[in-house]
């Protein structure tokens, strides 16, 4: 047999060490010897090991020699067989385990073989369980935990096979199953394109749950893969965001029919991130199904089911849900909100989607949560039309536009030329306000109630928390909102005060305090206009506002500026408009646009919101830098209904759509 070890690493010298260095190794070595059962034949012949390779080195001209051979490429020992057990101790107590293993594991298969119930056999089995363990703990500080737990499989079949040394085989086998949760995590961690390795992970990840008795631990008798339900909860926590969101669906579903209630939950939640996520209604309308079935009597529903009746475009049953809810601190919330309760509805939604819902899986990302998208996506509309034709609440779509207002998120410009409801034709001229174009806004309502109410800890199927709110309020949440099994320990984190991160146009405001003096017979002559702050503003001054963003647009889309967009209109409104003058600018084109306001009705006014309908007479060309007219576009009576909305006193324009 050759060892890969040479004289130097077999005693535990260094290369440099001199004589006297090498014979106190020397005299250490024997006087420590191993006494995990060894026969005393085989120590016999690790002491004669040990003296050849310190005579070789204490010998000047044999060390000179063995160095040149070294430097010449040679490596190993060559043993005869009567040393080979002997060798492999010493590779062992060199920290060449991984190795001291394979090649005992070798000598006892045949035909090397040695007698049964022999010393050799005896020996050969101990250092193979020596070594098993020791190099599965090396590879265990390397975190390499499936490569640690194939060593430890093939150690018990190998102790198995030779019907000796139980008490070391029942220490490899604790060994391993303490291991399985990191090599779960090694498994299911690991890149998708290794889908053996982590189909395995998601399979051991199965058999754990189940041995454990569920994600609640009802084994507790026991300690299983050496975690307690507490570790249990963190380890989870960790390798959700390993597993996709149909992974994690299945791996629910599963372990509520085996009667975890917590792991039905987690279903649910599960159900409306695929849903959501992947602008699948169905699978909303089936989560609230399912969330009806589970048998939990703690949790209050109310609260999720409207917010599932929400996204499901059911205003008045969400708005019913969250009213029904027997939690005190959420009725006064809701009453006392600084808003529409269309708002308050779409903040808890969308907040509930982005920190308890979409967080946690490998193939979503949470940011952003965009209400605008969803409700104007076909497959979206097409469900709730379905679901309204089979005596659903029904949702106008200007309602649609309104709630998609509320989102708070920003959405990615449509790049896509829109359709003149006349004609069926592209309007080149860009988007003008309406015609298949949801508008959304970056609310900036003070919501200092909200975000007192939402500085609680969260609740999770494990264990249960009391909140912790700012005594200003009445009551406390009691909704069950779970970011994850183990997100116990996570907060709502809001900022403080999230109305000063939004632009206010104060800049605007002392630029240009003119007071509003609307001129609606010139089209796009832009009316010097100051901020609209009368509590209940006329009518004129609502078609002011409305004109002043209609010429602004124009000025922009033209090539000009225009200060008075930022006083009439939300930022996000502004940005697009920028946004699509930059893409004119690349394309080395501008727009020539025509709009004035031939009708105009109020169509409902509160402190807060206005809504206007009015009828505007459209035009525009799409010119090239060199002159060329690249389009034309006539609208002679197109129809669009305004949304406006006050904050710190200031109205501006909020969202726009066209149709009846």
């Amino acid at each position: 047999m050759e060892l890969p070890i040479d004289h130097f690493r077999l005693l535990g010298v260094s290369p440099s060490a001199q004589a006297e260095a090498v014979l106190r190794a020397f005299q250490l070595r024997l006087d420590r010897a191993p006494d995990q059962g060894f026969t005393h034949e085989v120590l016999l012949q690790r002491a004669e090991l040990l003296r050849s390779s310190a005579d070789l080195l204490t010998d000047e001209a044999l060390r000179q020699d063995y160095e040149t051979a070294l430097l010449g490429g040679a490596s190993g020992l060559e043993l005869s067989s009567s040393r080979e057990v002997a060798g492999l101790i010493l590779l062992w107590e060199a920290d060449a385990s991984a190795e001291a293993f394979g090649l005992a594991r070798k000598a006892l298969q045949p035909p090397q073989t040695p007698a049964l119930g022999s010393g050799r056999e005896a020996d050969l089995t101990l250092v193979a369980a020596l070594s098993c363990q020791a190099a599965a703990l090396q590879e265990q500080e390397q975190r390499h935990y499936q490569s640690a737990a194939v060593l430890l499989q093939e150690g018990i079949q190998l102790l198995q096979r030779m019907g000796k040394l139980q008490d070391q085989r029942e220490i490899l086998e604790k060994e391993l199953e303490s291991l399985l949760p990191y090599r779960i995590l090694d498994l299911v961690s690991r890149d998708l394109s290794d889908q053996a390795y982590h189909q395995e992970g998601l399979q051991l990840l199965d058999n754990y749950v189940r041995q454990r008795g569920g994600l609640e631990g009802k084994n507790s008798s026991k300690s299983i893969g050496g975690l307690e339900q507490s570790d249990f909860v963190l380890f989870f926590q960790q390798i959700r965001k390993f597993l996709t969101v149909q992974e994690q669906l299945d791996l629910f579903i599963k372990w509520q029919k085996r009667g975890s209630a917590e792991a039905g939950f987690l279903g649910v939640i599960a159900l409306v991130a695929a849903g959501f996520s992947q602008r699948k209604p169905e699978r909303i309308q089936q989560a609230r199904k399912y969330l009806r079935s589970l048998d939990l009597p703690e949790l209050d529903r109310f609260p999720l089911l409207g917010c599932m009746d929400l996204l499901l475009a059911d205003v008045k049953q969400s708005e019913d849900k969250f009213r029904n809810s027997t939690d005190e601190g959420l009725g006064n919330w809701l009453e006392n909100y600084p808003g529409e309760t269309l708002e308050a509805l779409c903040d808890y939604c969308r907040d509930w989607l982005r920190r308890d819902v979409l967080l946690g899986y490998r193939d979503i990302d949470p940011e952003p949560v965009d209400l605008e998208a969803w409700f104007a996506d076909r497959d979206v509309q097409a469900y709730v039309e379905n679901l309204e034709s089979k005596g659903a609440l029904r949702l106008a779509k200007s309602s649609f536009s309104f709630l998609s207002s509320l989102s708070g998120e920003k959405v990615q410009e449509d790049t896509t030329e829109p359709l003149d409801a006349n004609t069926n034709l592209p309007i080149p001229g860009g988007v003008p306000d309406g015609a298949n174009d949801y508008e959304d806004e970056v609310r900036d309502i003070s919501r200092s109630n909200w975000q007192e109410f939402f500085q609680s800890r969260l609740k999770n199927p494990f264990q249960r928390f009391s909140s912790e709110l700012s005594p200003t309020l009445l009551g406390t949440c009691g909704v069950l909102l779970l970011v994850a099994v183990g997100a116990s320990l996570s907060l709502f984190d809001f900022p403080i005060n999230p109305s000063k991160s939004i632009r206010t146009s104060k800049e605007a405001l002392v630029e240009d305090p003119i007071v509003l003096q609307p001129k609606l017979d010139s089209p796009n002559k832009i009316s010097q206009i100051g901020p609209l702050t009368d509590e209940k503003p006329s009518e004129e001054q609502v078609k002011g506002l409305l004109k002043t963003w209609l010429d602004g647009k124009a000025q922009v889309l033209q090539g000009g500026n225009s200060k008075e967009l930022p006083i009439v209109a939300r930022p996000s409104l502004v940005k697009r408009v920028k946004l699509e003058r930059s893409k004119d600018l690349a394309n080395k084109e501008k727009q020539i646009i025509q709009a004035s306001i031939t009708s105009f009705k109020l169509v409902s006014q509160t402190s807060k919101r206005i809504e206007v309908k009015v009828e505007l007479a459209y035009s525009d060309q799409r010119i090239k830098s060199s002159g060329e007219i690249v389009s034309e576009t006539s609208i002679p009576s197109l129809k669009v209904t305004y949304v406006l909305g006050r904050e710190k006193d200031l109205w501006q324009l909020v969202a726009y759509i066209s149709g009846n």
